[in-house]
């Protein structure tokens, strides 16, 4: 790739951000699932005007996100099909107040959400339900590649899992399908948008703040969870469930590691977001090592998007 280019793909791609948020929020990849569509009938049944519809089609098929067929008539693809599903609550977010807070963001070390929406981001959440419910359902994403993540854990089997943060629960769930013996607590706001029915028998929704204090358990996991504070705050969540924790209690943190140099990594990027939304951070291991042993952890082993750790 030359100069030119790798210059022109990072300055244009808030386009194909907001793009693809127009496209989902509309969902287009819906309308053109039975086959190749005139864009004349997809703005039609979108509600969108049909040029500026085909302007940001051809666009997107450009690179990959749906094809034009033959002139004004456009297919899924591969990519675009996943917009039919939790991905595009992603595409709704990261093109509306992800967008809106990143074009705000400075050196000044400090989020740009607060000053760009008047408050912190979990409130703001909380003040728009349908937001929440969109970021809640964003969080499942992704969750069977996580699952893969716990492939080098020893389970006993008959263990006690308090997912800190867990959202709807959907990642239990999920990981109790491959682990039938054991049983799990979710923790998280009351006005996290859940399905409790879904969780069946063998997991418990409580309400409550990771700040404030968690359950006992055997195994503890922080999936994508600490990336969303500083330092100080992550340490705080640490040591909550460091109180709660037993001598023999396990941790697990699904989260990246921000690889060294010029490595690419999606972590790199995504640490920007966290910057911009939350004063959050991305961590390298060595600072990962430095955070566990502050929250009174002991990391044992670094895994492919997985630490484990020990109470020390």
């Amino acid at each position: 790739m030359s100069a030119d280019e790798v210059v022109w793909n990072l300055l244009r791609g808030a386009l194909g951000t907001r793009a693809t948020a127009i496209v989902a929020e509309l969902g287009v990849a819906d309308a053109v699932a039975d086959g190749p569509r005139p864009v004349s009938e997809i703005a039609r049944e979108v509600g969108a005007d049909e040029d500026t519809l085909h302007r940001i089609l051809r666009a997107l098929a450009s690179d990959g996100l749906f094809a034009e067929e033959e002139p004004g008539v456009f297919r899924n693809t591969e990519a675009s099909e996943i917009l039919r599903t939790g991905w595009a609550d992603f595409a709704h977010l990261f093109g509306g107040v992800f967008y809106r807070a990143l074009a705000d963001l400075d050196v000044s070390g400090k989020p740009s959400f607060p000053d760009s929406f008047g408050t912190d981001f979990w409130s703001w959440l909380k003040a728009h339900p349908g937001e929440r419910a969109a970021f809640d359902r964003a969080m499942e994403q992704g969750k069977e590649s996580r699952i893969e993540r716990f492939a080098p854990v020893a389970w006993r089997g008959d263990e006690t899992v308090v997912d800190v943060g867990g959202g709807n629960g959907s990642l239990l769930v999920e990981l109790f399908k491959r682990q039938p013996g054991l049983r799990g607590i979710v923790v998280d706001l009351p006005e996290t948008v859940r399905d409790e029915a879904a969780l069946g028998d063998r997991i418990e929704f409580v309400e409550g703040s990771f700040f404030e204090s968690v359950p006992e358990g055997d195994v503890y996991v922080l999936s994508t969870i600490l990336h969303d504070w500083d330092d100080e705050r992550a340490t705080a969540i640490l040591r909550t469930i460091r109180t709660a924790a037993r001598r023999d209690s396990r941790l697990l943190i699904v989260d990246a590691v921000v690889p060294p140099g010029n490595e690419p990594g999606g972590g790199k990027w995504l640490d920007l977001l966290m910057l911009a939304l939350l004063a959050g951070k991305e961590r390298t291991e060595a600072q990962w090592r430095e955070l566990l042993t502050a929250g009174g952890f002991e990391p044992e082993r670094f895994h492919e998007g997985l630490i484990e750790a020990v109470p020390g």
